[in-house]
């Protein structure tokens, strides 16, 4: 990557960093409601391990580990690292995120989340921001917007892709220590992908006692650009344990 390209790289990350930072101080501080009178209403901590079979790289695994910080039953700040393995590579993700809940009965959703991943081995390396609104209901909910992604692939050019982001997602049953259903997007916690690029998962999540919660998940992957036609999908299973006080 040459000099002109990274300073133009450096000025494109530092407007958006700076525009980040102007709706995070918005968001956090405009309710004359609630002031700034903040409180921690929520924590929450969790693990998850991800085996894979994917057409492109036989067997893979995934390691993750995330927490999140509720303020006021409005506000969440939320992050994580994940560690995704192969035979033939191995890839970093690191996500970070803020949640503003609009209005406090209807369930309107604002998120900014940023994402860094990287291949070592490839020198390839990307940075996305995700501004999305959505509707979280109980059964059912949606979520759209705007995918910026900045990428980078040995010594070729910075690359910048604006793609719409999607996510639905359906509840059969949801209790405070039961829930299952369906979900589809094209993005994740640490990932986000072309339009040809989506998860499609069957989740639940079962309370063992108050404060410990176990996640399941069976997730088709589709990583390729041109649907199922280019045929690079993966099928996993997720398991993972969360701790909420």
């Amino acid at each position: 990557m040459n000099i002109v390209m990274r300073g133009e790289l450096r000025c494109k990350l530092r407007r958006s960093f700076i525009g980040i930072s102007g709706l995070v101080v918005l968001l956090f501080f405009a309710s004359p409601v609630y002031g700034f009178d903040f409180s921690i209403s929520h924590k929450e901590a969790g693990i998850e391990l991800m085996p894979e079979y994917n057409r492109s790289y036989s067997s893979c695994l995934t390691l993750s580990a995330s927490g999140s910080l509720e303020f006021n039953e409005l506000y969440t700040v939320q992050g994580g690292l994940s560690l995704w393995t192969a035979s033939a590579a191995y890839e970093l993700d690191a996500s970070a995120g803020l949640e503003a809940r609009l209005i406090r009965r209807v369930p309107l959703y604002m998120y900014l989340s940023y994402m860094f991943n990287t291949l070592p081995e490839y020198e390839a390396n990307s940075h996305t921001v995700l501004p999305l609104i959505g509707f979280k209901g109980k059964y059912a909910g949606f979520t759209l917007g705007p995918n910026l992604r900045f990428s980078s692939f040995f010594d070729d050019p910075v690359i910048f892709e604006s793609i719409l982001a999607f996510e639905g997602y359906v509840n059969f049953y949801n209790s405070e220590k039961f829930r299952i259903g369906l979900r589809c997007a094209n993005f994740n916690d640490y990932a986000a992908g072309n339009f040809g690029v989506y998860y499609l998962s069957l989740n639940s999540r079962v309370g063992i006692t108050k404060s410990l919660s176990l996640t399941n998940a069976l997730e088709l992957h589709q990583t390729g650009s041109a649907g199922l036609s280019s045929r690079f999908y993966g099928i996993a299973y997720k398991a993972g344990l969360v701790f909420t006080w």
